[in-house]
């Protein structure tokens, strides 16, 4: 398809655009603590209440095995979002920027489209585990928690109000309680450290199994979070680096770092959920907890310590506190990239998380409280049908040299994107198929 010519450069999130300022001179750790805050902005869609459900199931079920897919998976979503960086420096575009400026328009629009869908689904799954965190801690119905998670919308206006670095202190703050409460829990659960370590070794059996096989397409599915590639992409772009060459390299370099690092701890967490469901669960004989209510009840019982599940719960509300700032940062993004539309902060995550609580409230409403656990599923899938739709452009344009210039993909970089692309698309199509025929069965 023939490029269109780049729209008037109007950034993306222009209230926080190089707000940031990085050290000209002096050591370069200080530059480099410059660069660090995105990557834990974008780790939480890695550790977010819809992939718990797969975690729990696979510990609980096949013990350490899958801990290697969780593994593969997370250096997927480091050299995904790498990509990410390397557009939005080089070309000072995010995706969604660059997906307008190459495709026509109706494309850009049903691209836009897929992504607000995607969006809220993503949002429909935060919403559900807030809403349940709050259940498990304070007993609060969960039509009436759905509702209360509307008010993290003050929250997101006052931490935009005061500067971005207030977003990623606060979202920082959460991810470490997660990893905190985790952290506990992994000690609390005390797994076999040699069966940890072999499990993060790959196995055939995992192909073998078609029970084993689709728990892990379910990892995979839930990895790689669409509305990532775009957020990452823009917010890169609050800090303040030079436009000579050898500042973009360093950009590039520190922010990949970040990114690593921040991504690295998501693979703590979402291995730690499959460690203490192995340890807890598996262990005991209950091979069928595969609901993060059940995981909840079952925990301090079968531990043996009273504390263990309300860590648990306190680590699922600050995961879902944590994921609906990051979807809202990515909504006002893809709508402003896309159609160049801005809306005030808190009228987008409104509308986002009414989209989201409708059919929250539908279903707790009318099939019940226990029915959460399929719609979180359903979340999923929604979001897997649009991952590719980002992906692929992602790996065009980073590998396209009049684009990127010299900071285009080498070689080795753009083969190893397409082969993760694919696999990923394959993946998930087949968990598509997968799901769909269960429900149809």
């Amino acid at each position: 398809m023939t490029p269109n010519p780049p729209a008037i450069q109007i950034p993306s999130l222009p209230e926080v655009y190089r707000s940031i300022q990085v050290p000209k001179g002096g050591a370069g750790w200080k530059r480099f603590l410059a660069f660090l805050g995105p990557g834990y902005l974008v780790s939480v869609g890695y550790m977010d209440p819809g992939n718990w459900a797969t975690d729990i199931a696979g510990g609980s079920r096949f013990g350490y095995t899958l801990l290697s897919v969780i593994l593969i998976s997370n250096l997927m979503a480091i050299l995904l979002q790498s990509l990410c960086v390397r557009l939005g420096v080089a070309t000072g575009r995010d995706l969604a920027q660059a997906c307008r400026d190459y495709y026509s328009k109706p494309t850009s629009i049903a691209l836009w489209i897929l992504c607000e869908i995607a969006i809220v689904a993503c949002d429909l799954a935060e919403l559900l585990g807030s809403a349940l965190a709050l259940n498990l801690l304070f007993n609060i119905p969960m039509a009436v928690g759905v509702c209360l998670t509307t008010l993290d919308v003050l929250l997101l206006l006052m931490l935009q109000n005061k500067g971005f670095r207030y977003t990623e202190a606060i979202v920082v703050t959460l991810v470490a309680t997660i990893g905190v409460c985790f952290g506990v829990q992994v000690l609390m659960s005390k797994p076999d450290w040699l069966g940890v370590a072999g499990g993060l070794v790959p196995t055939p059996e995992v192909l073998a199994n078609p029970e084993m096989l689709y728990i892990a397409m379910g990892i995979l599915g839930a990895t790689v979070m669409p509305h990532n590639l775009y957020l990452h992409s823009s917010i890169v772009q609050t800090r303040a680096w030079r436009a000579e060459e050898a500042d973009k390299r360093q950009a590039i370099k520190y922010a990949t770092i970040d990114s690593t690092v921040a991504l690295s701890l998501a693979f703590f967490v979402n291995a730690a959920i499959m460690v203490v469901a192995a340890a807890a669960f598996h262990r005991a004989g209950r091979f069928d907890v595969a609901d993060i209510r059940d995981a909840y009840l079952l925990l301090s019982p079968l531990l043996g310590i009273a504390g263990a599940s309300t860590l648990f719960a306190l680590a699922l509300l600050a995961s879902g506190t944590a994921s609906t700032l990051t979807a809202t940062l990515a909504g006002q993004i893809v709508m402003e990239g896309f159609i160049h539309i801005r809306l005030p902060a808190w009228l987008r995550r409104l509308v986002t998380r009414l989209l989201a609580l409708i059919p929250a409230l539908i279903t707790i409403v009318w099939f019940g409280e226990s029915s959460t656990g399929s719609l979180l599923v359903l979340s999923q899938v929604v979001l897997s049908l649009q991952l590719s739709f980002a992906v692929i452009p992602l790996v065009i344009f980073t590998s396209d040299a009049k684009r990127m210039g010299v900071f285009v993909n080498p070689k080795w970089l753009t083969g190893l994107s397409w082969v993760v692309g694919i696999v990923i698309a394959a993946l998930n199509v087949w968990l598509l198929i997968q799901t769909v025929g269960g429900w149809l069965a």
